[in-house]
């Protein structure tokens, strides 16, 4: 099975044309602003939530359906049904619109969807062409599921209304709601509009998709359209009709509006300004733009021609994941993650998106898991802090601006400090939070979610966040030394030797490092386990921390590649866990081969990707990105997106979903990939001083390169020969001493020659 049965990137351009809405699986777009996102995918699935500072939201759209209807006749418009014949049909995302587009019956049909770029709304441009050979009078049925009110149970209670607005020709329904920043309980407006108003209408579920319809087959299409009554007493749902009347050649362009206001007259307003199809035009140049800015600075060529297209993906998906975390919830991790990645893309947004996670941080320095429904929750997760120095690190070295840590920040209790009290309290706040043998805590779970069982009696061990605060503390000496905190220099490096003798003498296995101890003192991923003998983390983050003095981390990754190989990839555990274990927690409940549990977790490959290219083993990074690529993994290959990365493809384990996707773009696989290509394989790594060089290209790309701005500094990067040995460095023909670039202001050429 090949992606080319169902799509390409179109030549020039890093868009991807879906030729066929019947696929696998949805294959999605993501598109967003601050306060507004939403999805689609090739057949217009997909939902949309505002939400505000401290995560409470309004749900608003949940699937969507385009039609035209033509007397007794009907198609779909919006790639449902699947399965119908049509002419032509394509589907094309871009990064912040897809266009959908359907020819049939002589009339050639796009839906352009967009998020304007700052409005809590979406816009559907319907765009016909009249390609038949006389005038045509057609209506253009277009509708949405809703989560507005309270989602459909059946024999549940729906007692909601929807109302239509005679004069604005606006379909809306109204709840109470009460902000963060509300000073009282107002109310809310999720409502749909149309360029000139509607030609019909209805409010409830039923008088569109009926009670044994489908969003594929609405009953409304067999009764002769929509009734224009609205909803009262049952599931409500937003639908409207428009009749238009198309001469022989002509274009029309009609654009819908579902948003989300908190009062009637914003309402109309905004339903005024954007059914206009020029402010369509306008907005989506300005969101098209603001992508392609926010991410342009980086650019690579290889030769896949696909990674090169699909990086620009990935640099998009790191953006996403730094605003948005992962879409269902606003993991503290997964922001402050994310945001590290999108550090070398984008610096200075990223430096705007620290300050913002920084805020949720307690003053004790401890980090929760999330903050969502208007509060701030722990979740008794213990690593979120961990994330913090790492962030600041990138951030810093890539802008040069020790300044920084001069920024004052509130914490979530409303007190204040700078920067780097921020960071010292994350480092000393973890560095006291000790269980058994002196590591530190995993509490209710650490990067592994679903070990949440380990460590709730207050003794438990994570080796892996001991590692990890081992690297942290690493990251925050050289912050302090760059602040010009001597003491905490020194304090840094005795805690640091400290915690990395406890982590030598109590988490290596003898081949390999285990992952945690539990409350009763039972190792987690050792040999002497029955199921989940081995963790792949433990044995990578050796690699990125540098915790061991011995070399055992070379070791490691070997016994990686030795008892985790799998030809879909490297597995993050095994052997997976068959039964119930009240000792670790849902990992365990998971079925084999799912995810945590035996499963190939991308992420998990992205970091490998970087570790193995410190290491030098570029046959390995090879190996790996041949891996994570879901159009180069011959299992996978047709089954997931092209254009952006999953969280994880499915184990053996699970018969016939083998070498299947997990859910896309909800993930940080796509954001590590993109920065261990950067700053590992690549090898660009900031450093105060400058841009160092330390490569590890896969063997078979004899020729490579990478555009990156660099404080002011536009570097055109060739490498000859593959590998990861650097024989010279020229800049602008001149063979420069060491590995850190000069900064000059401008255009510099640079041919990195390896071997």
């Amino acid at each position: 099975m090949s992606e080319k049965q169902y799509g390409y990137y179109i030549e020039g351009t890093s868009d991807f044309c879906i030729t066929n809405p019947d696929i696998p699986r949805n294959w999605y777009n993501y598109l967003w602003n601050d306060n507004y996102i939403t999805y689609t995918s090739q057949a217009s699935a997909g939902e949309s939530l505002l939400q505000d500072r401290l995560g409470i939201r309004v749900k608003l759209v949940r699937d969507r359906g385009f039609f035209i209807r033509e007397n007794e006749d009907s198609w779909g418009i919006g790639g449902l049904p699947v399965d119908e014949a049509r002419d032509n049909y394509s589907c094309v995302h871009r990064r912040g619109q897809t266009d959908l587009s359907t020819e049939k019956n002589g009339i050639l049909s796009t839906v352009s969807i967009i998020v304007p770029h700052e409005a809590a709304c979406e816009l559907w441009r319907v765009r016909l062409e009249n390609k038949s050979d006389k005038s045509r009078t057609i209506r253009v049925l277009s509708f949405a599921g809703s989560d507005f009110d309270a989602p459909y149970v059946r024999q549940g209670y729906n007692t909601d209304a929807s109302c239509f607005d005679e004069e604005s020709k606006i379909l809306y329904q109204s709840k109470r709601i009460k902000l963060t920043d509300m000073k009282e309980v107002g109310r809310a407006y999720g409502f749909m509009g149309v360029t000139g108003g509607c030609d019909a209408y209805a409010g409830a579920y039923n008088a569109v998709v009926g009670p044994y319809g489908s969003f594929a087959h609405p009953a409304c299409l067999k009764k002769g359209g929509l009734n224009s009554e609205v909803g009262c007493g049952e599931k409500l749902m937003y639908a409207m009709e428009k009749e238009v009347t198309l001469n022989k050649g002509e274009i029309r362009d009609i654009v819908f509006i579902m948003g989300i206001a908190f009062s009637m007259e914003e309402a109309k307003d905004m339903c005024d300004t954007f059914t206009n199809p020029e402010v369509f035009e306008k907005e989506s140049n300005i969101v098209l733009e603001k992508f392609k800015t926010e991410v342009d600075s980086v650019h690579i060529e290889t030769p896949d021609e696909m990674l090169n297209n699909m990086f620009e993906w990935l640099k998009h998906q790191s953006n996403m994941g730094s605003r948005w975390a992962r879409v269902r919830h606003n993991g503290y991790r997964d922001i402050c993650s994310d945001t590290d990645c999108l550090a070398c893309i984008n610096p200075s947004l990223a430096l705007e998106r620290f300050l913002r996670i920084l805020s949720y941080q307690d003053s004790s320095g401890y980090a929760p898991r999330t903050f969502i429904d208007g509060q701030i929750q722990p979740n008794n997760f213990a690593d979120n802090t961990v994330w913090l120095n790492f962030t600041a690190s990138s951030i810093i070295k890539e802008l040069g601006r020790r300044d920084i840590l001069d920024i004052i920040v509130p914490y979530n209790d409303g007190t204040e400090g700078t920067v780097y009290e921020h960071l010292y309290r994350s480092v000393d706040y973890l560095y006291n939070f000790k269980g058994l043998h002196g590591l530190v805590k995993i509490w209710g779970g650490d990067w592994n979610d679903c070990m949440n069982k380990v460590g709730m009696q207050g003794k438990g061990v994570s080796v892996w966040l001991s590692i990890a605060w081992y690297r942290a503390n690493k990251f925050f000496s050289e912050l302090a030394e760059i602040y010009g905190k001597e003491d905490d220099v020194k304090l840094a490096f005795e805690r640091g030797e400290e915690m990395r003798d406890l982590i030598e003498e109590y988490g290596w296995d003898g081949e390999y490092y285990i992952d945690a101890i539990d409350d009763r003192g039972v190792k987690v991923g050792s040999h002497t386990c029955e199921e989940g003998k081995m963790f792949l983390i433990p044995q990578i983050w050796a690699v990125l921390s540098g915790v061991s003095r011995t070399g055992r981390e070379v070791q490691a990754m070997e016994s990686a590649e030795k008892y985790l190989y799998d030809p879909l990839g490297t597995v993050i555990s095994s052997p997976a866990y068959t039964k119930w274990d009240p000792n670790i927690g849902w990992m365990t409940l998971k079925h084999p081969g799912i995810h945590e549990n035996g499963g190939v977790y991308l992420h998990t490959i992205a970091w490998k990707i970087a570790a193995d290219a410190m290491l030098g083993r570029a046959d390995r990074v090879e190996a790996d990105i041949e891996t994570i690529l879901p159009f180069r993994n011959k299992i996978v290959a047709g089954r997931a997106e092209p254009y952006i990365m999953c969280n994880s493809y499915f184990g053996k384990q699970t018969g016939y979903r083998y070498g299947t996707p997990g859910q896309s773009w909800r993930t940080a696989a796509g954001q590590w990939f993109q920065k261990s290509l950067v700053n590992y394989v690549y090898g660009l790594l900031p450093e105060m001083e400058g841009l160092s060089v330390k490569p590890c290209l896969p063997p078979s790309w004899k020729t490579a390169s990478i555009d990156k701005e660099f404080r002011g500094t536009h570097y055109h990067i060739r490498y000859e020969n593959g590998g990861t040995n650097v024989k010279a460095i020229y800049v602008n023909g001149e063979a420069i001493k060491g590995n850190i670039l000069p900064l000059i202001e401008g255009d510099v050429d640079v041919l990195v020659v390896t071997e």
